[in-house]
C-alpha cells in the first residue's frame, strides 16, 4: 500500500478519547494522512475527559467526516486506505462491527476495512467484561479485526499517564506498520 494512503481513525464515546487524540497527533507528526470520524458520543466524551475541544481534535486530521455520512469515500472499498483504528472502541461500536450492522459511518468504514482485508484495530474500552463482550470480541477477531485493548505496559518505566497512553498508541502503530519512536522498546 502506498505510503500516502490515509489511515482511518474513529473515536467513539467510550472512555479513553485520549487514545484517539494521541493517535491523531502521532500520525500528524509522522506525516501520515488521517481520515477521522467522531461519533456524537465521542464529542461529549472529549469535552468531559480532556482539555481539548472536538474542533481542535478535528484539526489534527487531514479529512473529517460526519458519522452519518454514509456516502463518504471511506465507506467504499475502492477508496484505498492503510486500514483503520477505532480508539477507543465502545462496546456498541464493537457490536455493530461484529454483527455487520453498518448503521453509521464508523461501522460501515470498519466493515469495508474487513471486507477489503485491510488492518482493523479495535481499542476496546470496557471493564469488567461479561461473556457477551468477549463473544463480540471473538466474533470481530474471527472476521479479521485485531482486538487491542489499551492495557498499560510497565517495562518502559512510564513516568506519566502520557507515557502509558503513548505506549498503547505506539503498539497500534506497530501493528499498522507505521514507524515511530513513541515509547522505549524492550531491551535487556
Amino acid at each position: 500500500m502506498s505510503g500516502s494512503a490515509p489511515l482511518v481513525v474513529a473515536i467513539t464515546g467510550a472512555s479513553g478519547a485520549v487514545y484517539g487524540i494521541e493517535t491523531l497527533r502521532a500520525l500528524k507528526s509522522l506525516g501520515v494522512p488521517a481520515h477521522l470520524v467522531l461519533s456524537k458520543a465521542a464529542q461529549k466524551t472529549i469535552k468531559l475527559e480532556t482539555k481539548v475541544t472536538p474542533k481542535s481534535v478535528c484539526a489534527l486530521a487531514t479529512t473529517v467526516y460526519e458519522d452519518d455520512d454514509i456516502a463518504a469515500p471511506i465507506s467504499s472499498g475502492s477508496f484505498k486506505t492503510r486500514g483503520m483504528i477505532v480508539a477507543p472502541c465502545s462496546i456498541k461500536t464493537l457490536s455493530g462491527i461484529a454483527n455487520s450492522y453498518a448503521d453509521n459511518l464508523i461501522v460501515r468504514a470498519a466493515d469495508v476495512t474487513l471486507k477489503e482485508r485491510r488492518p482493523l484495530l479495535l481499542m476496546v474500552r470496557e471493564t469488567p467484561l461479561h461473556k457477551g463482550h468477549l463473544e463480540l470480541m471473538t466474533r470481530a477477531a474471527d472476521l479479521g479485526a485485531v482486538i487491542l485493548p489499551p492495557l498499560p505496559a510497565f517495562y518502559h518505566q512510564p513516568k506519566s499517564i502520557e507515557d502509558i497512553v503513548l505506549q498503547s498508541v505506539g503498539k497500534a502503530l506497530d501493528l499498522l506498520g507505521i514507524e515511530h519512536d513513541l515509547f522505549k522498546r524492550w531491551s535487556r
